[in-house]
């Protein structure tokens, strides 16, 4: 029985070994490119093949990042900037869940919604944005609408397609089950279309950072697009690359936690692992 145990013990530290050392070379395997990257823009900024006032340097954008957090100064953007990201998607991602659902559901909803819904979605944003702040002023309300807008369409086609895609027999043995329209929806609906719910979740995410940019750099006195805005008419080329690098980051964190999200609630899926 202790060998038993004793093995067992010595393949759990085994598992965990390799674990780590996966993690540790897709991090390594995640970093390479970048690193590479920096260190070549580096090194062509300190010989004058890249113009410094054109193109800054690595050193001296991370400079300027220490600069602007310890004046306090990148918070005060960020803060805001992550207020409107955050509301838009929320309400313009809720709702296109929502919408999503109902018109996946009934037949007659797809042919009253859906081809206004298709039609709006091919408006390019930024041709309907003067229009927004016509219609709503310079304030907030303009902006978080811009971004939930574009954050609406992404996650209600998903939402759609995962509906339609579910096997008619699954709702077979929902009917035999007498399940309440309730429990289909909770029980059988949502479930099954969770992959494309939560695709539509990164894409809407990434897609609210994009119209925060849009929003900001047309009309803020505050945010990081407003930031980057302000820099680029003083020429400081080192802190546009800094609201640059703190939108892809976040664009990037929101999506890991997604892909965490997927690890975690679609483990009974068995797909393709290369």
């Amino acid at each position: 029985m202790t060998t038993i145990t004793l093995a067992e013990n010595k393949e759990n530290t085994l598992k965990r070994k390799k674990r780590s050392w996966d993690r540790g070379l897709a991090l390594f395997r995640a970093l390479f490119l970048p690193v590479v990257a920096l260190l070549v823009w580096e090194v062509l900024t300190r010989l004058g093949a890249l113009p410094s006032l054109l193109f800054s340097s690595p050193s001296l954008i991370l400079t300027r990042a220490v600069n602007l957090i310890s004046t306090g100064k990148l918070w005060e953007h960020m803060e805001i900037s992550l207020f409107r990201a955050l509301l838009g998607f929320l309400l313009g991602g809720g709702l296109g869940l929502a919408f999503g659902i109902i018109v996946g559901m009934n037949r007659k909803s797809e042919q009253y919604i859906n081809p206004s819904f298709q039609m709006i979605r091919t408006i390019p944003l930024l041709a309907i944005t003067p229009l927004f702040i016509l219609w709503f002023g310079f304030g907030e309300l303009s902006k978080i609408l811009l971004i939930s807008l574009g954050s609406f369409f992404p996650l209600y086609l998903q939402a759609f397609l995962g509906i339609r895609n579910i096997d008619n027999k699954l709702f077979e043995v929902a009917r035999i089950m007498e399940y309440t329209r309730l429990q289909q929806i909770t029980k059988l609906m949502i479930p099954s279309a969770l992959p494309n719910i939560l695709l539509g979740v990164r894409l809407s995410l990434s897609v609210a950072w994009m119209c925060l940019v849009a929003a900001e750099l047309l009309g803020a006195d505050k945010g990081i697009g407003y930031m980057i805005q302000d820099a680029r008419s003083f020429m400081q080329t080192d802190t546009v690359f800094v609201g640059i690098i703190i939108f892809a980051l976040a664009g990037k964190l929101s999506d890991s936690f997604v892909r965490v999200l997927e690890e975690k609630l679609l483990r009974w899926q068995d797909s393709f692992k290369a």
